[in-house]
């Protein structure tokens, strides 16, 4: 079978479309020939930085993916060849708090990721595709769509009438605001730029701020919610933009950090995190028993994943280099 693999630290170019030996599934796994993976800013980072990550080479990357159950292992109660779906980010994760164990079960980290033609899963790391979805569909929900999920739902769900306010129209914040719609939620959606802030209005967006135009968007933040504050901050850009979230929170309320699409570097103000009482909830993806949860939702609204664009397996990199470039809306697709 063919995968691809991060074989250097040369970024997206040097990934290797390699020939390996299709795995078997053990007792406990799965065999999944994969139809489809997509790809996170995790993904592309870990491509650029393996050195940092301190991978093996050669690793497969994405953590991503859907696809058919070609095998069953001793030992597997609940699949049968046939069924149809998704690896779960974390393989080791079923329920409650994250730990280091769980940590050490990522996909496309800490452990191969699914960019290969079939992949051995553990049975308790996948999970069936909600129906009515494509396997193009069902490959971008493992990582965006539960991370948006957790951020929206723990550690209380956000209730309708509550304010939200998503930053971008990536992966995460497209997923967001589906889910914001869904539970009755008012979104305010930060962008710099205009024609992917009338999508978001399409997906139901309350109010938009291009902040190129608007820079102090803290500022309109507050002013669109009389000065009180949104509930909730679904924070994907760091460092250049977490101090502004903070201003932009009500007292009481809460911030989901979930990205450093600015960069790593950055100074916060403590004091305003204590005067306003704020929760600022570090985000890492999700249990599969949230997975389970978001699934249900999921089928029982129809909700369509927003997929920019797919590629071809062959043309692998072309889909990190579109994701490098920041131009997509929603998410990127690679079909096997």
């Amino acid at each position: 079978m063919q995968a691809w693999e991060i074989v250097s630290d040369g970024g997206v170019d040097a990934l290797a479309l390699s020939e390996r030996e299709q795995p078997e599934p053990g007792p406990g796994q799965v065999l999944v020939r994969m139809q489809a993976s997509s790809i996170n800013y995790r993904d592309l980072s870990t491509i650029e930085n393996p050195v940092s990550r301190k991978l093996p080479y050669p690793t497969v990357p994405n953590s991503d993916g859907a696809g058919v159950i070609e095998a069953v292992g001793d030992g597997v109660p609940g699949f049968a060849v046939g069924d149809r779906v998704m690896g779960c980010f974390f393989q080791d994760w079923e329920a409650g708090s994250i730990s280091p164990a769980v940590m050490a079960s990522a996909l496309g980290g800490a452990r191969q990721g699914v960019l290969a033609e079939a992949v051995c899963l553990d049975a308790s790391g996948v999970i069936a595709m909600p129906d009515g979805l494509s396997f193009a569909e069902a490959a971008t929900l493992p990582c965006a769509a539960l991370t948006a999920w957790h951020a929206l739902t723990l550690p209380e769900p956000v209730l309708p009438g509550e304010t939200v306010l998503l930053l971008g129209t990536g992966g995460v914040s497209v997923f967001a605001q589906q889910f914001c719609k869904i539970m009755g939620a008012r979104t305010i959606v930060t962008s710099s730029s205009d024609a992917k802030l009338e999508r978001m209005q399409a997906l139901g967006a309350g109010e938009t701020i291009n902040y190129r135009a608007e820079p102090d968007w803290e500022d309109r933040v507050l002013a669109l919610t009389g000065g009180l504050g949104v509930d909730r901050v679904v924070e994907v850009g760091g460092p250049g933009t977490l101090q502004k979230s903070i201003k932009a929170v009500r007292v009481g309320g809460t911030v989901g950090l979930i990205g450093i699409l600015t960069g790593v570097a950055g100074s916060v103000s403590p004091t305003d995190i204590m005067r306003k009482s704020i929760t600022v909830r570090g985000i890492y993806v999700g249990s599969r028993q949230m997975f389970a949860a978001m699934n249900r939702a999921i089928a029982a609204h129809k909700l369509r994943p927003v997929i920019d664009e797919t590629f071809v397996f062959e043309d692998a990199r072309a889909a990190y280099h579109r994701m490098r470039s920041a131009s997509h809306f929603g998410k990127l697709v690679i079909t096997i």
